[in-house]
Parts: C-alpha cells; sequence; structure tokens
C-alpha cells in the first residue's frame, strides 16, 4: 500500500512540474505472469510514444536554440 501511494504522490508531482503523471504506473504482475508483464510493457510502450518526449526537454531544447540565435545575431551586429 504504501509503494502504491508513493507512486500516486510521485504522479502528482510528475503532473505540477509539467512532465504528466501518466508517464508512470505502478503494476502488480506474478513473475510466473511473463504474458501479462509483456502486454503492460508494451501498453507503456505506446503510451510514452503518444506521450511524445519529455516536455521540459522540449523547453530546454528551444530555449538553448533561441541563446545560442541571440548570442549568433549579437556577435553579427558587433562585426559590423
Amino acid at each position: 500500500m504504501r509503494a502504491k501511494e508513493r507512486v500516486e504522490h510521485a504522479k502528482e508531482l510528475l503532473d505540477e512540474v509539467g512532465i504528466g503523471g501518466e508517464r508512470l504506473e505502478m503494476y502488480h504482475i506474478g513473475a510466473s505472469d511473463a504474458p501479462l508483464w509483456a502486454e503492460r510493457v508494451e501498453e507503456m510502450t505506446e503510451r510514452v510514444r503518444r506521450l511524445g518526449p519529455n516536455p521540459l526537454r522540449v523547453i530546454r531544447a528551444q530555449r538553448a536554440r533561441k541563446i545560442e540565435e541571440d548570442v549568433s545575431r549579437s556577435g553579427n551586429s558587433q562585426e559590423s
């Protein structure tokens, strides 16, 4: 029960920081239930593909490109 509560809390935190709690899931699968494990792996793989890249990485990459463009522009204007 503690693990389930912690996962739910972690999902809330991921939502708060903008990553998305749906990227995290907890399953109860017995060691002898390989077909169910494979099913859940496929489910999560499809979910992650649907959700796309980590939104924070996308934002960070956009900011980095903007900084590079700004630096490039300021460098060009100083040369003139």
